[in-house]
């Protein structure tokens, strides 16, 4: 079995170099001593002393990761990200649950997550409010929070959690925009009722684009009834039934934009079902750009979350502020961009 003195003469370092690699502090490190210390790691299948590490730390070497549901494909793809990264560069592993973006759910999950020597957490959300996520990170808890910007506190002052997300306005802004340069004069968003802090400002960044085209009075938010579970098939559903109300409308649309890429789908069916093809009679765009879209008939138009970056960034935030609890805490705003496919084309006529 490997030691962490065979890593580091592997990579040519000292033994601290690679200590403050496994324990997430090389943000000050060249990136070429970096990238060393981490070929050494996967050449020698080394792998951190989990019970040492428990004993000198008082935590357990697991990263806890709350997500809506994970039916969704996409929080499947965070996860992956995840695990893997916190497993092979750290030696830690995950501990999934699903809240379904329940304030209730997720405090009662960091209570269990302590209670079983879980000190970092990377949670999915987006709530507007987020004094329980601060509560837990007030006890000890290193909390990353994904999808949502970050908010001061009452004081004005820096929030105490990180914050990792895609700017949210600009998905939109660009979906809509890709539309508006192919011809498309009547759009619309639909996302389900509810505002969470990413679909708000995925509608602010959908009418920016009409409005920048002066399409304020063509371009409609659906707001569809709450789904019982975030994330998983009901989305879709959702979607479906709306395509339907709106395949029906005397000013239908011609391009339309999902919150996301399981709403999108069920756009895309809900339109056939209506007798309506895509896009010959009305184009569709997700966000989110899950594995599934180019599987689609035809390959969906969507924007692409860049989530191994951002799953790197959450991962070594959690583990760079457990090993130095005083790190300030930061927010990370990651850029989309626009994969065009075969979902989208000009409006006939």
């Amino acid at each position: 079995m490997s030691r962490i003195s065979d890593v580091a003469q592997r990579a040519g370092v000292s033994t601290s170099t690679v200590s403050n690699v496994l324990n997430g502090r090389s943000d000050r490190m060249a990136k070429e001593t970096l990238a060393r210390v981490e070929a050494a790691i996967r050449e020698l299948k080394y792998r951190p002393n989990t019970s040492a590490r428990q004993l000198k730390t008082g935590y357990t070497p697991l990263i806890g990761l709350l997500v809506p549901s994970m039916a969704n494909p996409m929080y499947g793809f965070i996860a992956r990200e995840v695990e893997t990264l916190a497993q092979e560069r750290y030696g830690f592993r995950i501990m999934i649950g699903n809240t379904y973006r329940d304030a209730d759910k997720e405090a009662h999950f960091f209570e269990d997550l302590m209670a079983h020597g879980v000190r970092g957490v990377i949670i999915i959300s987006s709530l507007v409010d987020e004094q329980h996520v601060e509560a837990a990170a007030s006890r000890g808890l290193v909390v990353v929070s994904y999808d949502r910007r970050a908010t001061p506190d009452a004081s004005g002052g820096a929030s105490v959690i990180d914050h990792v997300t895609v700017d949210s306005f600009e998905s939109s802004r660009i979906a809509t925009q890709h539309l508006i340069e192919q011809g498309h004069r009547r759009l619309a968003f639909v996302t389900p009722s509810g505002r969470t802090m990413s679909r708000s400002e995925k509608i602010a960044g959908f009418l920016a684009a009409a409005r920048g085209a002066g399409l304020e009075g063509s371009a409609q938010v659906v707001e569809g009834l709450p789904v019982d579970e975030y994330g998983d098939s009901m989305m879709s559903e959702l979607g479906r039934m709306q395509a339907g109300q709106l395949a029906a409308s005397a000013m239908r649309p011609t391009g339309v934009i999902g919150v996301n890429d399981l709403l999108a789908f069920g756009l895309m069916a809900g339109f056939r079902d209506a007798g309506l093809s895509v896009p010959q009679d009305v184009s569709v765009v997700g966000i989110d750009n899950v594995f599934l879209s180019p599987l689609m008939h035809p390959a969906m138009t969507s924007v692409r979350v860049p989530v191994p970056e951002m799953a790197q960034v959450m991962v070594e935030r959690v583990m760079s502020r457990l090993s130095d609890p005083s790190m300030p805490t930061q927010e990370f705003i990651f850029a989309p961009t626009l994969v065009a496919r075969d979902s989208v084309a000009p409006p006939r006529g």
